[in-house]
């Protein structure tokens, strides 16, 4: 499987990283969302591994809530044990397995053209 499944010119890479960047701004605190969910909102539904790269090399992004945004069954990043912590500290509750409880805590941005 390849990580970028079509390819996006430079014009079209920064907007996406705009995008990211805004959607990730938006999470509230106690949920969270996750890349796939981002990637789609942003435009590009099959690029969420994207949305991971660019929140860890995007000088900044680690002023946003990057915590918040977790694999589809609520893993958290590897490596980076303080995202428990830190949802933790927010309220965000964890199953058994370790996943953030989805079912309670998911978010999804609100589209105001289709739902406003």
């Amino acid at each position: 499987m390849r990580d970028y499944p079509s390819r996006m010119t430079p014009a079209q890479a920064r907007a996406f990283r705009d995008d990211v960047l805004s959607i990730v701004a938006q999470i509230p605190r106690g949920c969270v969302t996750t890349y796939g969910i981002i990637a789609a909102w942003a435009g590009w539904p099959e690029h969420a591994r994207m949305v991971g790269r660019t929140l860890r090399y995007t000088p900044g992004a680690e002023q946003l809530p990057c915590h918040r945004v977790v694999t589809i069954s609520g893993r958290t990043a590897p490596g980076w044990s303080r995202q428990r912590t830190l949802l933790e500290h927010e309220g965000v509750v964890f199953k058994s397995n370790g996943h953030v409880d989805m079912a309670r805590h998911q978010w999804e941005p609100i589209d105001e053209e289709r739902y406003g």
